[in-house]
This record gives C-alpha cells, sequence and structure tokens, in this order.
C-alpha cells in the first residue's frame, strides 16, 4: 500500500477477505481453517473499528457536542427555501389591536401640460400608494363616584366602581399583555422593559410591579396546566427533554413534555429522577416516552421508550464517519427520509403507500428493524 489510510485499510481486509472466501468456494480450506480465519477477521474488525473510531473527530452532527462549539449541521435533509427547522411562527395579529385605516384622493382639475380644465373629465383608473405607520394610544379612563349622605340614616353611601379597580390606580390588560410579552416572550431585561413603557405612558411602573403582572398569568394559568396535565397523561406517546438554564447564576434545568398541542414547560434545581419525580408526571404515564437515551428516563418500567431520531441520526453519522458501514447509511437516510415525509403530511403520519414505498425501497433495513 502506497499511503495508509481509513479507506485503504478497510479496502486491503475486504480484499482479503474476498480471496479467503473465493479458497473457500473452490474446496481449498479445511472446516477448522474456515472457523480459525473467520474469528481473526472478526477479531480485525473490531480491531479496525476501535482505532477507526478513536481517530474519527467528533462535532455536532456525530456527537451530543452543542452546534456552537461545532461547525455549521447540513446533514439533515433540507428543501427549497427552508431557512430554519421547528414549526413556522404563528403570523396571525394580536387580538387587542386595531386598525384605522383611510383613503384620500387626490383629484385632477387641469392638465399639467395644457392647462385644460378637467374637472368634469371622467376618470380612467386609479394609482394607489400606501403608507403604514404606527402610533401608540394612551387611554385613560377615569371613573368617578359619587358620594351622599342619607338624610334618613345619616349614613354614606357611595358609587361603585367597576369589578377590576380594586384601588386608586391600575393598569389594563393591554398593557399587563404587553409587558407580559416583553419578559417572557421576547426575554428583554427588566430594566429595559420600564425605561420603554416610560417613554410610552409617561409612568415609571415599578419593577415589583412589572414581575406581579408575571405573578398574576402564572397564577391563573394554574387551573389550565392542570387540565394540560391530565391530558398530555392520556396521549399514547409524549416527547420529553431537558436544558440547561442559567437562574441567578446558578445552573437549572428546564424540563419539557410536549404532545401534539400541548407543550409543558417545568423549571428544576435537577435534572435527574429528582426533578422527574417533582414533576410526577412521567411516574404516572403508561404511554410511550421519546427521549435523549437519558438514563433517569430509563429507570421507569411501567412505561415504553423510544429513542430521538435526532440522537440516532448524530450516533449513526458517526458510525459511518469511523466505520463506513453500508447499513448505518442506509439507516440514516430512511430515518430522514421518513422525517420528511411526517413533516410535510397534513396528517404529520405515512399513508399505507408511503410506508409501502419506504419498506420496498429498504427491504432489508425494514427486516433488520423488525
Amino acid at each position: 500500500m502506497a499511503s495508509l489510510d481509513k479507506s485503504t485499510v478497510r479496502n486491503e481486509v475486504s480484499r482479503l477477505k474476498d480471496d479467503f472466501e473465493q479458497l473457500c468456494a473452490n474446496g481449498k480450506i479445511t472446516r477448522e481453517s474456515k472457523v480459525l480465519m473467520n474469528s481473526m477477521f472478526m477479531i480485525i474488525e473490531l480491531i479496525l473499528s476501535v482505532f477507526l473510531e478513536r481517530s474519527t473527530k467528533k462535532d455536532n452532527k456525530n456527537s451530543s457536542k452543542p452546534s456552537s462549539q461545532t461547525e455549521k449541521d447540513e446533514s439533515s435533509l433540507g428543501h427549497q427555501g427552508s431557512n430554519g427547522k421547528g414549526k413556522d411562527e404563528n403570523s396571525g395579529t394580536t387580538k387587542n389591536t386595531r386598525t384605522r385605516e383611510t383613503v384620500t384622493l387626490s383629484t385632477v382639475n387641469s392638465c399639467d401640460v395644457c392647462g385644460e380644465d378637467l374637472i368634469d373629465s371622467p376618470c380612467t383608473h386609479i394609482e394607489r400608494r400606501t403608507k403604514i405607520d404606527i402610533v401608540f394610544e394612551k387611554v385613560v379612563e377615569h371613573v368617578d363616584a359619587e358620594i351622599k349622605q342619607c338624610p334618613a340614616c345619616d349614613s354614606i353611601v357611595k358609587g361603585r366602581f367597576p369589578s377590576d379597580m380594586h384601588g386608586p390606580l391600575q393598569y389594563g390588560d393591554g398593557l399587563k399583555a404587553f409587558v407580559v410579552n416583553l419578559l417572557v416572550y421576547q426575554m428583554v431585561a427588566l430594566n429595559r422593559v420600564q425605561k420603554l413603557v416610560h417613554s410610552m405612558i409617561g409612568v415609571v411602573i415599578s419593577e415589583t410591579s412589572l414581575l406581579k403582572f408575571v405573578l398574576r398569568l402564572y397564577q391563573a394559568l394554574e387551573e389550565w396546566e392542570d387540565q394540560a396535565t391530565q391530558e398530555i397523561i392520556k396521549t399514547h406517546a409524549i416527547n420529553v427533554d431537558e436544558t440547561s438554564l442559567r437562574v441567578d447564576k446558578k445552573n437549572y434545568w428546564i424540563h419539557v413534555y410536549s404532545s401534539r398541542d400541548i407543550t409543558l414547560k417545568f423549571l428544576h434545581r435537577k435534572r435527574g429522577k429528582e426533578a422527574i419525580e417533582s414533576i410526577d408526571i412521567i411516574p404516572r404515564y403508561e404511554g410511550v416516552i421519546i427521549h435523549d437515551c437519558w438514563s433517569s428516563y430509563f429507570s421507569y418500567k411501567q412505561c415504553g421508550h423510544g429513542l430521538c431520531c435526532s440522537h440516532l441520526l448524530r450516533e449513526l453519522t458517526f458510525i459511518v464517519e469511523s466505520n463506513a458501514y453500508k447499513w448505518a447509511s442506509n439507516i440514516k437516510r430512511l430515518l430522514q427520509e421518513t422525517c420528511k415525509k411526517v413533516s410535510i403530511s397534513p396528517h404529520k403520519k405515512l399513508n399505507d403507500q408511503e410506508l409501502a414505498n419506504l419498506q420496498k425501497r429498504y427491504r432489508n433495513i425494514w427486516l433488520c428493524l423488525r
């Protein structure tokens, strides 16, 4: 061999195996020698796998390294016009907005060339130009309650205020929703939200009051969370995951449970079984949980287990790069094509014809996976 690398070593081993199989076919190798040589070839394959895997560089395509520390992942099947992963963002507008639209007609009274009077001339067509702008409107609603003294019993009687006015000053739902959107969804800093609101309404709302808006939303969602938890426990399969988050300079974990259109997120100091027991969804669940092979999930035997395809693709990529196994490449392609077909399907599943086509194309792989 002129040079020594992964491909040349495997090619040489494959050539020797082919020569050996040819000798066996010609009856020139005894049965005992055949068993011995097959065992040696298996040992050689294991040795090659160990040393070649050690030389394979790991990145986010074949390991759990984050994508921020590696090059861009181009392994997944894409489609023209795709500019991101995950669900498309909701393009609808919020319900607490209103649009004021006006149309102004620019009339033609005379000819710019000859000066002819055109007031009575018919209009042949119209050219429109549009300008869209935003004007923030501060809405201040005062309610004055009368106070009277009863001449019969000298009692002081006061008019009733609306149920959402509990004190001398309160803020409306539109302002609260705007603050919650900035703090929770847009993740804008608390101090910046305070300054932005001040610039819009001319009133400084304390940071404590801004946080109370979020707290009240959290309390209002408590009943919904209980209902969503009971609903997700009844589903046939749920996706579970955990990701780290820094809170007060300490490492916490966001635990995610999702199925269909329900997504629940829980913040906990721990990542493993202590957090799972505290959240108390998986201990009561008897369906199939899809996860990233985290050992804490496997400790629950009452439910089924499935592995996340993203992590499977990474492991298959590592096997292909380190060992060049054709079966790993075929399984990877099968998973990618299946995922793409399911994602573009309106029912998010394969129909009988699509399943039959995949089984036909990857017949040997399907037989191994059964």
